[in-house]
């Protein structure tokens, strides 16, 4: 196993969840990482039942019920939905 092998096992989903402003995320390494949900306009669109029905994938989470996934490579570097508004801007 080479080392970009073993990054990725260590950035894999054990667990995920939604609030209602973020989603949360626990990777198999131990860390906790929380990406808001405006960045995500799709899911932050969705009922909280939506958002919660979600399966989990060695490199991302999939929501079955939205056809969305995402990964968490994208999460870790900051990457936002091309029509992701902040909050101010969105009500503007």
């Amino acid at each position: 196993m080479n080392s970009s092998e073993t990054e990725m096992e260590g950035q894999s989903p054990t667990a995920a969840w939604c609030d209602d402003q973020s989603l949360h995320v626990k990777l198999a390494d131990g860390r906790e990482i929380s990406t808001p949900l405006w960045w995500y306009p799709s899911l932050l669109r969705a009922t909280h039942l939506q958002r919660n029905n979600l399966e989990l994938m060695f490199t991302g989470i999939h929501w079955p019920d939205l056809d969305e996934d995402l990964s968490i490579d994208g999460m870790l570097r900051g990457w936002k939905a091309s029509d992701a508004r902040p909050p101010a801007v969105a009500a503007e």
